[in-house]
């Protein structure tokens, strides 16, 4: 998303010969990077570094460097207007390694806001912040269909997204006067072949993903400095995807991408029970339109996707789809192709070993427990009425119809969130901060507008450590999204060290 976004500016900032604004980008000095920005830099008459500094030249500036230290951000943020934010430390790198995770996508964003406020921006630097649906977790069955506003449930063992959480909270809560929160939808990129991985099989077949190109995000993402200071677009979050026509469940998504590849149907070199049952995220989205009559995002559809793909067909791909056609090499090919994929199910992050080395806590999120998986059966026991699942809207805990809220509203959500509204009198203002309790008896501060509008609720309760079956049973508002998949029965509880298990 980070460089689609970056090529979009570059050719607006340079059009006709007129330079329209400047750029400034906060880099790793990595060997990729270099590479990648070199002819940008020559274009710019900027001289290439070597390691960390400033290049700069030209109205174009790279801040060698590393967003979780303090000064580096710093630098990248003095004399700018607008800050676009699309950086992020995702899974399944993150699930290892939490303490990037966090550094990257928590503490950068704090240095973020923090450079902000020193260099006396809090009042008009414009900041896009890009969050993910992640944060929302699974949304199997009825509600499979979501919108902004709806519980936070990140997965467990999801580092990146409990971490997205945070990040966004810091944002939203930060008192900016210009902020907004992208939630970032799976931005399927052309070479769909690097996307194998063990986390593939983490998925559920029926999941609902409404995706985004990587061009349409980019361009999105560039989109917002279209928007005027006066618009009602800024301190607010977004869900952010491509609208109806890139609505796909993750069952047809594999089918349509292995016909590509040259296999007729994946399930050919695919077990049913590879596959998780809950416990991973993406949905479709209701609301996702409301920011594309801001920002105009919508653009390719899945059908542009899948010509994206063929044409980014790498050749030793296109060979073997032409030899797969013929009867003798056929087999060969999806012989070699489904031990390949077996490699990936069998190691630490494969769910054929979660069970096979009797890993209950990843059999029991994922699956449900042993039995479950067990149970499973081959392909023939796969029902695709599940692919279209009736939809049930989430109920936010007040009267949403109501332009104007009073504290009684406010009271209202708190105890559909099993908990309550500490704070005795309220102005109005959906962004002051009111003083709330949850259903453990934590208090903390939040404003109307995080609480009512965007899923968030109490930070301590928020993961790491999992203890959503015990949340459930207290918070009406989060059991909506629980019991759709989980039995009133289980009790389970993920430590914040769980991770370790597949290290």
């Amino acid at each position: 998303m980070g460089f689609e976004a970056f090529k979009e500016l570059w050719s607006r900032a340079n059009a006709d010969g007129v330079r329209r604004f400047d750029i400034v980008l906060l880099l790793r000095p990595s060997q990729k990077n270099k590479k990648l920005f070199r002819r940008y830099e020559r274009a710019c008459g900027v001289n290439d570094i070597e390691g960390s500094g400033v290049a700069e030249g030209d109205g174009f500036k790279i801040v060698w460097g590393d967003a979780t230290v303090y000064s580096d951000m710093l630098e990248a943020v003095r004399g700018v207007d607008w800050i676009l934010s699309p950086m992020a430390f995702i899974a399944p790198a993150a699930d290892h390694d939490p303490e990037t995770s966090r550094a990257v996508n928590i503490t950068a964003v704090e240095h973020i806001i923090q450079a902000i406020y020193e260099v006396g921006g809090q009042d008009h630097i414009k900041l896009v912040y890009v969050g993910s649906v992640a944060e929302t977790g699974d949304r199997l069955g009825e509600i499979h269909m979501g919108r902004v506003g709806d519980p936070l449930k990140p997965s467990i063992f999801d580092f990146y997204a409990t971490c997205k959480i945070a990040g966004e909270r810091a944002v939203i809560e930060s008192g900016l006067k210009y902020w907004v929160s992208l939630r970032q939808t799976f931005i399927a990129i052309p070479d769909a072949m690097s996307l194998l991985d063990p986390i593939m099989f983490h998925q559920p077949l029926e999941t609902c993903i409404e995706l985004n190109t990587s061009r349409d995000a980019g361009r999105g993402l560039v989109n917002c400095l279209d928007v005027p200071e006066d618009s009602e677009f800024w301190r607010r979050v977004y869900n952010m995807g491509g609208g109806p026509s890139c609505r796909v469940t993750y069952y047809e998504y594999l089918k349509r991408l292995y016909a590509i590849f040259g296999i007729d149907d994946f399930r050919e070199i695919m077990d049913r029970n590879w596959f998780a049952l809950r416990n991973f995220h993406c949905q479709y989205f209701e609301d996702s339109g409301i920011l594309n009559e801001y920002i105009h995002n919508w653009g390719d559809s899945l059908e542009d996707y899948y010509q994206l793909v063929q044409k980014h067909l790498p050749l030793s791909l296109k060979v073997v789809k032409h030899l797969n056609k013929i009867p003798g090499i056929r087999k060969f090919v999806r012989r070699s192709a489904r031990k390949r994929l077996e490699k990936m199910v069998d190691s630490k992050d494969g769910t054929r070993y979660w069970y096979r080395s009797g890993n209950v806590p990843r059999i029991n999120a994922f699956y449900g427990s042993m039995e479950v998986y067990e149970s499973i059966g081959d392909w023939n026991q796969f029902d695709e009425s599940c692919l279209r699942p009736e939809w049930k809207r989430l109920d936010h805990g007040y009267d949403e119809s109501k332009s104007d809220l009073g504290i009684s509203d406010l009271r209202q959500a708190a105890t559909f969130r099993g908990g309550l509204l500490e704070s005795e009198s309220w102005d109005g203002d959906m962004y002051a901060k009111l003083l709330w309790c949850c259903a453990f008896g934590h208090s903390f501060e939040a404003s109307p507008y995080l609480v009512l509008k965007t899923g968030h609720w109490c930070p301590e309760c928020a993961p790491p450590p999992w203890d959503f079956d015990m949340m459930a049973k207290r918070n009406p508002f989060f059991a909506q999204v629980w019991y759709t998949n989980h039995s009133e029965d289980e009790d389970n509880f993920y430590s914040a060290d769980c991770f370790k298990d597949v290290l």
